[in-house]
């Protein structure tokens, strides 16, 4: 809200990338988190770039989490970006069919309000598949009188 951090969602890739755009002819990356997606330790897609790191897969709380990072909401004080991990359901079908199984996820990300690096909290688990009548695929979220990642609900 401060026009310092950009946050992007890669869905695929499974990452969410935090650039700083203080000076915004040159935009930085400053953070990356790796959340599900395609790339994983666990994952059948193979990546022919010699020099990709293999991701490990994450779980929290015990869970694997499928998809990737898609809709991310940033708390109005910027101490935490919420992301659920279902893009469209046809989508879904297509690149994580278990995803589409086992439900949506949201997650909790810590960013330091003074480096802007993020973290995982591993005690935030929001599981759409153990809702009864689920799995569902969570997709939009936003907080109650919007902010600026929301403000296309405004």
């Amino acid at each position: 809200m401060d026009d310092r951090f950009l946050y992007v969602s890669c869905w695929l890739h499974g990452d969410i990338r935090q650039y700083d755009i203080s000076d915004p002819e040159n935009p930085k990356l400053n953070s990356q988190i790796f959340i599900g997606g395609s790339i994983h330790s666990e994952s059948s897609v193979k990546v022919l770039d010699p020099s990709h790191t293999v991701i490990p897969a994450l779980y929290v709380k015990g869970r694997r989490i499928e998809g990737g990072p898609q809709m991310l909401q940033l708390s109005l004080d910027g101490k935490r970006l919420y992301v659920t991990t279902s893009l469209y359901k046809k989508w879904d079908d297509q690149f994580y069919p278990d995803h589409v199984k086992s439900g949506a996820t949201m997650l909790q990300i810590n960013v330091d309000s003074e480096t802007g690096n993020m973290s995982l909290n591993p005690e935030f688990l929001v599981d759409f598949g153990k809702i009864s009548g689920g799995p569902y695929l969570a997709h939009e979220m936003r907080y109650p009188g919007g902010d600026c990642t929301s403000d296309i609900w405004i």
